[in-house]
C-alpha cells in the first residue's frame, strides 16, 4: 500500500499528519526521507501534537533522539541522524531499545541508519518542486 499527499501551505500539515497516521493504524516506526528544509521535522511536530503529545517537539540535532510523552502511556522517540558519520554510532545510544520498543519512532536522516532499520516500517518520503511539497509513504517488509 502506498499513500500520497500534496501540499504547499504549512496550514495543510495538521490533516497531512492526520491522514498519514490514519493510514497506517497499526504501524510504529516511521523513516523520514528528504533533503535539508523540505518539512521533515515541521510534519513529525503535526504527527506528535496529533498524537497527544505536549512536550516541546524540537529536531534531536544535537541529543540525537528526543523522548516525549503522549496522550497515556504513550512514549515517542524522534531521532535525528544528520550528524552521524557512521551507522555504528547508533550503538551508542542504545538504539535497539528504542527501535523495537513498540512506541512510535520518527527517524530524520534515516539514510545514515537504513542496515540498522527494523525489517517492517513506513517510508516517508518529502520532495518539493516550486513550492509543492509531495509527500508518499509506504511500508516496507523486508
Amino acid at each position: 500500500m502506498m499513500t500520497e499527499w500534496t501540499f504547499n501551505d504549512t496550514a495543510q500539515l495538521p490533516a497531512v499528519a492526520e491522514g498519514l497516521l490514519k493510514a497506517f493504524p497499526t504501524e510504529r516506526f516511521f523513516a523520514f526521507f528528504g533533503k535539508m528544509g523540505v518539512g521533515k521535522t515541521t510534519l513529525i511536530k503535526e504527527m506528535c501534537a496529533w498524537l497527544g503529545v505536549t512536550d516541546n517537539v524540537c529536531s534531536p540535532t544535537f541529543s540525537i533522539v528526543n523522548v516525549y510523552g503522549a496522550a497515556g502511556d504513550v512514549r515517542v522517540y524522534h531521532f535525528d541522524f544528520y550528524r552521524m558519520k557512521k551507522a555504528e554510532e547508533a550503538y551508542d545510544i542504545g538504539y535497539e531499545e528504542y527501535f523495537y520498543s513498540g512506541n512510535y519512532c520518527f527517524t530524520e536522516w534515516t539514510e545514515k541508519v537504513v542496515e540498522l532499520l527494523p525489517d517492517r516500517y513506513v517510508r516517508v518520503d518529502l520532495t518539493e518542486e516550486n513550492g509543492v511539497r509531495t509527500l508518499t509513504a509506504k511500508i516496507i517488509n523486508d
